[in-house]
């Protein structure tokens, strides 16, 4: 099978990279992923993307296949995951259009989905203090001063279940609780490349802010088309991002030890 080193899975509103690249289907255990992954070259590097939801949009945050995806990807051969999300920010010092490098996340979720490839009988309960990446945050971080492109270099997101967005309520409790940016889709997606000893990295686009919507305590913290928008005004600047990264990361599939020895330890005997 086509092989690639770094995977890169795209938001709302990004369902295309790696054009001319080749299509393929990757059968798993887990059922079939969101959609085709393209596979080809980006900034010199072999690359596999994949749209998180699909390229129509059709998979809602809650059923994702997230543990296809992520396992579609190890079996490409991809040891380093970029996931690039859309955020709402919680606090006034993220305004729309920000990008943000987050280094914690707090899980909201519930429901239905799948957070974990050990249901039994192995019990694993993987280490998680750090979600993302931290060579990869460097090399983002780095990456963002080269460009000139601002990156606000800490954050914690909060991911809340979804489809619908957040009441004023949620958003103020979110924000009083020091938490920064609200999303749907990074969790569990970075737990289940941790359990596969894969490093994970997000990059995040404000494209609403739920600040001044709080204040005013009428109308909507945020909107499909608030989303669509934002991206596409930054969309050169997100792609020249993920191509100066890209470049940028560690050869070879270099991970942190914490991560590569993510199931060392993890198992209960």
């Amino acid at each position: 099978m086509t092989t690639a080193e770094i995977g890169i899975i795209g938001g709302s509103g990004f369902y295309h990279l790696l054009p001319g690249g080749r299509e393929l289907t990757v059968q798993t255990p887990y059922g079939p992923t969101s959609d085709v992954i393209a596979v080809g070259e980006l900034a010199g590097r072999s690359c596999a993307f994949l749209p998180r939801h699909g390229r129509r949009h059709s998979l809602p945050p809650h059923v994702i296949p997230y543990r296809a995806n992520i396992f579609a990807l190890k079996e490409l051969g991809v040891t380093q995951i970029i996931g690039v999300t859309a955020v709402g920010a919680l606090r006034e010092h993220f305004e729309t259009g920000d990008f943000a490098c987050p280094d914690q996340l707090v899980d909201y979720t519930h429901g239905r989905r799948a957070d974990t490839y050990y249901d039994g009988p192995i019990t694993t309960h993987v280490g998680f203090a750090q979600p993302y990446c931290p060579t990869m945050r460097e090399t983002v971080l780095g990456a963002a001063s080269s460009l000139g492109l601002g990156c606000h270099t800490t954050a914690t997101v909060v991911v809340t279940n979804g489809p619908r967005f957040s009441t004023l309520a949620e958003s103020r409790f979110y924000a009083e609780m020091g938490w920064d940016l609200e999303n749907m889709t990074q969790y569990p997606e970075a737990v289940l490349a941790r359990e596969l000893g894969l490093s994970y990295l997000n990059i995040s686009l404000v494209t609403n802010s739920h600040v001044k919507a709080r204040e005013s305590g009428g109308g909507e913290l945020a909107s499909a088309l608030d989303v669509i928008t934002v991206l596409r005004d930054r969309l050169e600047d997100l792609l020249a991002l993920l191509k100066e990264t890209v470049a940028s990361l560690p050869p070879g599939g270099e991970r942190p030890q914490f991560i590569r020895d993510a199931l060392k330890n993890a198992r209960w005997i």
